[in-house]
């Protein structure tokens, strides 16, 4: 089920278009902003987030971040991926966040019924057989939302390149009831 107010999932075809104007979401997002433009002004901010914190979550369409976590324009900086997990490139946006642009905290949210749960890293194989090249990437899929939270806490942790290590709160974000469970970081023997 859709909750876009913006077009049915009935009416947009496999290749993104509307079957009805063969228009497609591309078109209807530019077609958006621009009425989004002209009622814009310039909130007169700095890149600097207020709040000093960096969010890494998943991508999913299903986690609405601002709303769920009481945040506004400016509040803080968010990196999106595939499960939300820690890889070199969200150490490198949190690396600018922290030592370009003054952050200090990190959160990391994680989710139930996630994707990444029900992939493998096969899923780099079978792209490897079909398009003749195996993905420099990791899937970074996961079976236990838990503890790779726990491992994505422990990388931020233990990177070098980072300032501020001792503010890392991890999270997983419950879809169906909005709340978010916090998950306590690994203890070391």
């Amino acid at each position: 089920m859709s909750t876009s107010a913006h077009s049915s999932a009935e009416t947009v075809s496999p290749t993104g278009s509307d079957a009805r104007t063969g228009e497609t979401v591309t078109d209807r997002l530019v077609e958006l902003n621009t009425r989004y433009s002209e009622a814009f002004t310039d909130p007169g901010m700095d890149a600097k987030p207020v709040l000093r914190v960096a969010i890494v979550a998943c991508m999913d369409a299903r986690l609405d971040l601002h709303r769920a976590l009481g945040l506004e324009l400016g509040d803080c900086h968010t990196i999106r991926n595939a499960g939300g997990v820690v890889t070199d490139d969200v150490l490198r946006s949190l690396t600018i966040s922290q030592r370009a642009l003054g952050t200090r905290s990190v959160v990391l949210i994680h989710h139930t019924n996630c994707g990444m749960e029900s992939l493998t890293e096969d899923f780099r194989k079978d792209l490897e057989l079909e398009v003749g090249q195996r993905p420099a990437w990791a899937v970074e899929a996961y079976s236990d939302a838990d503890q790779d939270v726990r491992q994505s806490m422990q990388r931020v942790r233990t990177s070098p390149f980072l300032l501020h290590t001792d503010d890392i709160r991890g999270f997983v974000f419950d879809v169906t009831t909005g709340k978010l469970r916090e998950i306590l970081p690994a203890t070391t023997a």
